[in-house]
């Protein structure tokens, strides 16, 4: 629902896929999807492609899992369908979480960590524990944030992405991208504290 209430675009003939791949990390109530008949029943009007949505989708084993393995593998689906399309350029929404195994980009996935969330989502996790997620916040995108990624040539079987000069510092973050130590560093850090707070199962060694 988020992209057809901020983009009119659909409306006016743009194309509008809905894709299983990203889905958030976890398998908690609040990020488990809506089975594929509820979903066509609620979409039947609105300009909505459904036919990439599997029947299993919102099963949370196999291929949707909540391991980072799992996560890692169906990203990587998801890239490689992006840059496979004609379009020059497409407009991804998903959530905060996935987007950093998305772009492979973990830049500040650590500055949220160990904050508390607001005093009323603590007052309702403890009302109703099993319908909201952990107390802390996991990811480095804010929300409604939008970042701007170029596809790296000659990468097709990863698809890997690079955020652009412009995006970086539209945000505030470093001009020079990461090394590939720093980022694994970041990766290693974020996705171990995910599994603490029960954002995503740890993947079997």
């Amino acid at each position: 629902m988020t992209p057809l209430a901020f983009f009119p675009e659909i409306y006016r003939g743009v194309k509008y896929f809905a894709i299983s791949e990203v889905q958030e990390t976890s398998d908690l109530p609040c990020d488990t999807g809506s089975n594929l008949s509820t979903i066509k029943e609620e979409f039947r009007y609105k300009s909505v492609d459904l036919s990439l949505i599997p029947e299993d989708w919102d099963s949370k084993q196999g291929k949707w899992a909540a391991n980072q393995d799992a996560i890692e593998a169906r990203c990587r689906e998801a890239r490689r369908w992006l840059k496979s399309r004609p379009e020059a350029e497409i407009v991804c929404v998903s959530h905060g979480g996935l987007l950093h195994y998305l772009t492979e980009d973990w830049t500040g996935s650590g500055k949220f960590q160990g904050k508390k969330r607001p005093f009323f989502y603590r007052v309702m996790k403890k009302l109703f524990p099993n319908a909201y997620g952990p107390r802390y916040v996991g990811t480095g995108w804010e929300n409604c944030e939008f970042r701007s990624y170029c596809f790296v040539e000659g990468d097709d079987e990863n698809a890997s992405m690079e955020e652009t000069q412009e995006s970086r510092q539209r945000r505030g973050g470093t001009q020079k991208p990461l090394t590939k130590e720093e980022t694994t560093q970041l990766k290693e850090t974020a996705t171990n504290d995910w599994v603490e707070q029960g954002l995503q199962v740890a993947s079997k060694v």
